[in-house]
């Protein structure tokens, strides 16, 4: 039986059509790498206010390949609001015990509570984080008031509910403003905000209204687009991103249930992946050792090669008079339609340079609406248009079940840290937000270097300054640039990770939901997402001693429980930390619940 968050319900409420893509459909929706992401902001905050800032920091900066001034920027704010909250807190509810993302895990209803503040006497108050300035947004919400009904059912008491509004701070550097008084700009705005505390009053119709849109659900055959005319998602600046496809074991498509059988887990040796290098180093020569490797080449360097290539470049012929041109992208288009035919024996596709295919894509565009650059179109357009018909074809491309590569070469860049020191960053030659697009459509992306004795080398550790990641929790910070040395430590990564989920057991965690609370368009990227419904699982121990516990009868205890919070990179902001790992290859860990100073 399906479990429905708050989120999941609102979200169909919004727009039929977004949930038909999430829920029913199933699409990758890849993910946006803005250092503004209120999605990863929302996230570390909630880390800090339940931990520390230091903690907060890490996570934020290891959600994202790799630091930019713009994300250093965001840190900042970070470190003030954190202990703005804490505090307020503190201040507020001294002597209260304190429980942090709270699972209500019932049949047909999940939901993961920001806060539930225990007061000396056993009553409760549910209180929910927003990173916003909008507070007439939420207040209409039933998302507290089901937390309410479910927690009852759990053994709270709950008597009061209320949200706690962060201030949000959105200012841009001025033409005029040098870094330094930019970001001390940041600083004042920052620490003369407050935060907000706003208690609202129950509604026991709220959920009747959520069980009735459930049922509004099950039973519904059509799934319009934006039906309450709020879908931020529908908004051009903020629609998500989806792979056109679900792959199961490299290409196959899920389009009916699959059996209720546990699958073989399989070691993955031919994961999707992005390397980059500078010149001469021997990126292509080592993609070169993959197996049944077809190379896109754009650049025309083969001579260290001898898999098939097909050459991407504009080919010019003539009739008589008559100059026939036929541009590059409209090569690569071909080349994609022909895998797709599946008549080759090719297991992988390498695209060599994937940088130069996106320019070409541009000069395509360009060639086809006579523009000389995007912004000749209207006001966003001409971005929009490349955009798209660059993410379409290599959404083609995926979704075709081959191995995709891609190669780039390295561009070097430095940042201004928090102190003003400045910090060297290694990544893919290509501009950002295409970097975080390309990212998010592979398994792992890697940097290939020379050292000064010329010993080629290929990183797999994470570190803040060199873009890159993955999902893998490799067990060396580098190795040689051989593809029989990457094999064996991706074999060794995947089976070190079965070995620790065979001795203990781990929780699948869930991928976290946005949420989609009613606002305008404008307030659409204040919605952060620090209450999403689909957290990983956290468990949370009782208030009375494990022994007290044991004396109660099963159905008088109170079923509370948290995610356990996994080991996060504490290297002090702005070093070079170690490899970050994925959440789901991290060994748990169980805490006790957090008192106050009033609690003996």
């Amino acid at each position: 039986m399906t479990q429905y968050s708050y989120s999941r319900v609102s979200l169909f409420n919004d727009c039929p059509y977004h949930f038909d893509l999430k829920y029913n459909k199933k699409l990758t929706e890849i993910p946006k790498l803005d250092a503004d992401n209120p999605l990863i902001i929302g996230n570390a905050l909630h880390s800090g206010i339940e931990h520390d800032v230091e903690t907060a920091i890490n996570e934020y900066f290891n959600s994202f390949p790799v630091l930019t001034d713009a994300i250093v920027e965001e840190a900042i704010k970070l470190e003030i609001l954190i202990p703005k909250v804490k505090s307020f807190l503190e201040e507020q509810f001294d002597g209260f015990e304190f429980i942090h993302e709270y699972k209500i895990d019932h049949t047909r209803f999940l939901g993961f509570v920001d806060l539930i503040l225990i007061a000396p006497d056993g009553t409760c108050m549910v209180v929910d984080f927003k990173y916003s300035n909008h507070i007439k947004n939420y207040l209409d919400s039933g998302q507290l008031h089901i937390y309410k009904d479910y927690l009852e059912k759990d053994g709270f008491d709950v008597k009061r509910l209320a949200y706690l509004f962060v201030p949000k701070t959105s200012i841009k550097q001025k033409d005029t403003e040098d870094l330094f008084h930019f970001r001390k700009r940041i600083h004042q705005e920052v620490s003369d905000s407050e935060v907000k505390f706003v208690p609202i009053e129950f509604d026991d119709m709220e959920t009747v209204y959520f069980l009735n849109n459930i049922n509004d659900i099950e039973e519904a055959k059509d799934y319009p687009r934006n039906t309450s005319g709020k879908c931020f998602s529908c908004i051009p600046k903020f629609r998500p991103n989806y792979l056109e496809a679900i792959e199961n074991d490299k290409g196959d498509v899920e389009m009916v249930l699959p059996k209720n059988e546990r699958r073989e887990r399989k070691i993955d040796t031919k994961p999707d992946f992005w390397i980059y290098a500078d010149s001469y180093v021997g990126k292509s020569t080592f993609v070169d050792q993959v197996k049944n490797v077809l190379f896109l080449n754009t650049d025309g360097n083969t001579d260290n090669t001898t898999a098939p290539i097909v050459a991407l470049k504009d080919v010019v012929t003539k009739s008589g008079r008559v100059t026939n041109r036929k541009l590059a992208w409209d090569l690569f288009l071909e080349a994609i339609s022909e895998l797709e035919t599946d008549d080759n024996d090719y297991e992988a596709v390498a695209l060599d340079l994937v940088e130069d295919i996106y320019e070409h894509c541009r000069v395509y565009v360009f060639d086809k609406n006579g523009w000389e650059h995007e912004s000749d179109g209207s006001y966003g357009k001409g971005w929009s248009k490349v955009t798209t018909e660059f993410n379409n074809a290599i959404k083609r491309l995926k979704a075709l079940g081959y191995q995709v590569i891609y190669i780039s070469k390295e561009k070097i860049e430095e940042i201004t840290l928090k102190g003003g020191s400045k910090r060297t960053t290694f990544k893919p030659n290509i501009n950002d937000k295409v970097a975080n697009f390309l990212t998010g459509t592979v398994d792992l992306t890697l940097r290939a270097y020379v050292n000064s004795d010329d010993e080629r080398f290929l990183q797999l550790a994470k570190k803040q300054n060199v873009f890159g990641g993955g999902r893998f929790d490799f067990q060396v910070d580098q190795i040689p640039l051989e593809l029989d040395a990457f094999i064996e430590e991706l074999t060794a990564a995947q089976e070190g990770k079965a070995a620790k989920t065979k001795e203990k057991p781990k929780r699948e965690s869930r991928k976290k939901e946005e949420e989609t609370v009613e606002s305008n368009s404008d307030d659409a990227v204040e919605e952060t997402p620090v209450t999403d419904e689909e957290k990983p699982k956290r468990e949370r121990r009782t208030r009375k001693a494990a022994e007290e516990s044991e004396d109660k009868p099963e159905e008088e205890k109170p079923r509370r429980q948290r995610r356990e919070r996994q080991p996060v990179d504490d290297t002090p902001p702005g070093e070079e930390g170690p490899a970050a790992e994925q959440q789901e290859e991290k060994p748990e860990r169980t805490r006790r619940t957090r008192r106050t100073r009033g609690d003996k």
